[in-house]
């Protein structure tokens, strides 16, 4: 870790949760590395950002939907999205695609890329972007971080002022209950209740930004446990029973992991149920 990099990590722990809007001018000591030390530290896992898709392409089941749009449940605007994305003949940037207007685009874009049906890159957001500091970020300025042998980073008072209160108030508790705002709500009490469980959907959704589409294994690793893996799965399909949430399969599972996949649902005919919709 070079020293910017390092200096990035303790100005983030001056601001609350440790997130910070990249546009505030205590950033601007960092001029045009800023979007090079998100990437850096975001590719170690010790930071996170606000993201936006610059590219999009179809996938295969993307082309087979098109061909049979009433294989699965889609609205008209979005197949008119993915048909505007299969006529390019590679990649193409989000503004190519003109109607609807720009934030319903890019919302129905992470739907069709939720649902595996087109691959989108995305980038640091551009405007208002903003970065934070995660689990794994945290764990490793309180327990990992050590500065190598004679290095000379030149730390300001006032970032070590960061880092001391950081250290005071993580060391004040144990690690395990140290947490990011992802985890901010405790599940302490096996008696979980499906309303409660309705609204952690909720939250992981609004929070991992994936558009009411909410892949089954985030609410496993927030829920299990305390709850078993049949004692959730009996309360998604009570609420799917009571019209609180729809659940859907992957069409394409090259996205994720075979453990991530495994999260779903399995079921005796078609694929696993692998996608949370709150209606």
């Amino acid at each position: 870790m070079d020293t910017n990099e390092l200096k990035f990590l303790l100005k983030l722990l001056a601001f609350t949760d440790y997130r910070a809007g990249l546009s505030l001018s205590g950033f601007d000591v960092f001029k045009t590395e800023k979007n090079r030390i998100c990437k850096v530290l975001g590719d170690r896992e010790l930071v996170d950002y606000t993201r936006e898709i610059t590219t999009v392409k179809i996938l295969p089941p993307g082309q087979a939907l098109l061909k049979d749009p009433g294989q699965v449940p889609i609205t008209d605007k979005e197949l008119k999205v993915l048909e505007k994305i299969s006529k390019a003949s590679g990649k193409i940037a989000p503004s190519k695609i003109t109607s609807p207007k720009a934030a319903e685009r890019d919302e129905i874009l992470e739907i069709l890329s939720q649902r595996g049906l087109i691959e989108a890159e995305k980038s640091i957001k551009r405007a208002k972007a903003e970065v934070w500091l995660t689990e794994r970020g945290i764990e490793y300025l309180r327990d990992d971080y050590s500065p190598n042998k004679g290095s000379n980073p030149a730390i300001s008072l006032e970032l070590l002022g960061n880092y001391l209160r950081f250290l005071r108030k993580t060391l004040r508790v144990k690690p395990e209950e140290v947490s990011t705002p992802l985890r901010s709500v405790n599940i302490v009490d096996k008696e979980i209740s499906d309303e409660e469980i309705l609204q952690i959907i909720e939250k992981l959704d609004r929070e991992l930004g994936t558009e009411n589409y909410l892949p089954i294994f985030h609410l496993r690793e927030k829920l299990q446990p305390p709850l078993s893996r049949d004692e959730l799965d009996k309360a998604l399909y009570r609420l799917q029973a009571s019209d609180r949430i729809d659940l859907s399969s992957l069409l394409d599972p090259t996205p994720y992991t075979p453990e991530k996949i495994d999260a779903g649902i399995s079921q005796n005919v078609g694929g696993s149920l692998f996608f949370i919709t709150v209606n």
